[in-house]
């Protein structure tokens, strides 16, 4: 499979990076056992890069995979810790969550933040900073949806990686559009950032185009890595052989097994709390309950973490 350098880490990662968000309780919840085997099977079918998150809850699934392993791959995750303290706890939960010994990219998970996210957060930076000093934390990054801090994040000596959302319709872009979106990117290339890219399928609602976004993510440029979300060895295999140049792949695996995120209305309690924490502005108050909007949704499952009550469920 295609490697590519991410900018100055050094970091040689395959084309594909495995997102972890699927298989963990946000998305399919699937077991522990079930999980660490298709991140294995993922492994062993040649993908070096791992991307999850402290909200995703998936660090046990990917200790277990790693566990039956002498390769290590290069994992990224991120934490939406905005003070020192929060996010030394984080550090330390991602370090003993997986069972390793350092974090190759550390983001500040920043889906919906605009650029005040460095003063903001100053705290959960230094913090990192100072986990880089140690060599316990390789890389920090930002994740992001938000053109404007994907533009900042250029600028920004501290910030090695950029982990930004971009997709052929836009879906789930923030302030600007699909050209703003690769300008910005484009900026961050230039600077030196490593990228990888999220959301390429619109969070799967694409997946009717799964060619044409594959081919518009993939011809931004040939140094960016696309994390991919994968939930079975059927689809690990899908799009393995797709990067590898196959395309006469009908009968491998049934891609429009579509999910969507949904209200149950009559848990639902009106709190709006998952429309406040909608980073695609895709959830409003519709006869006094919560509803979204599955044009706008892209189906991420932060809606589903921040419900209080579980009203939210990914169907």
């Amino acid at each position: 499979m295609k490697k590519v350098v991410l900018g100055k880490t050094g970091y040689e990662v395959t084309e594909i990076c495995f997102g972890c968000l699927p298989f963990g309780p946000l998305q399919k919840d699937l077991s522990v056992e079930d999980a660490a085997d298709v991140l294995s099977y993922g492994l062993d079918m040649g993908i070096n890069f791992i991307d999850t998150a402290q909200m995703y809850r998936t660090y046990d699934h990917i200790k277990l995979a790693l566990d039956k392993r002498e390769d290590k791959p290069i994992i990224a995750t991120k934490s939406a810790a905005a003070t020192y303290e929060d996010m030394d706890a984080a550090v330390k939960e991602a370090l003993e969550g997986m069972g390793i010994d350092h974090i190759d990219i550390f983001h500040l998970h920043s889906a919906k933040m605009g650029t005040d996210l460095f003063e903001v957060r100053k705290g959960a930076l230094e913090c990192l900073k100072d986990y880089k000093n140690k060599g316990i934390v390789k890389n920090i990054g930002v994740s992001t949806h938000n053109v404007e801090l994907v533009d900042l994040c250029s600028e920004r000596d501290d910030i090695d990686v950029v982990f930004p959302l971009i997709n052929k319709v836009g879906r789930g872009i923030i302030n600007g559009s699909v050209e703003d979106m690769k300008k910005a990117i484009y900026k961050c290339e230039q600077k030196g950032k490593g990228i990888y890219l999220m959301k390429a399928l619109g969070g799967g609602t694409l997946i009717d185009d799964y060619d044409e976004s594959m081919k518009f993510a993939r011809n931004l440029s040939d140094n960016y890595s696309i994390a991919i979300g994968m939930i079975s060895r059927e689809e690990v295999l899908y799009n393995v052989n797709y990067f590898n140049g196959q395309r006469d792949l009908e009968g491998i695996i049934k891609m429009k097994n579509k999910k969507m995120v949904k209200v149950i209305k009559n848990v639902c309690l009106a709190c709006k709390t998952c429309v406040e924490n909608c980073h695609s502005e895709a959830i409003s108050m519709v006869d006094g309950k919560a509803f979204i909007d599955q044009d706008k949704c892209i189906q991420c499952g932060y809606c589903i973490a921040s419900c209080p009550h579980f009203a939210i469920r990914m169907i």
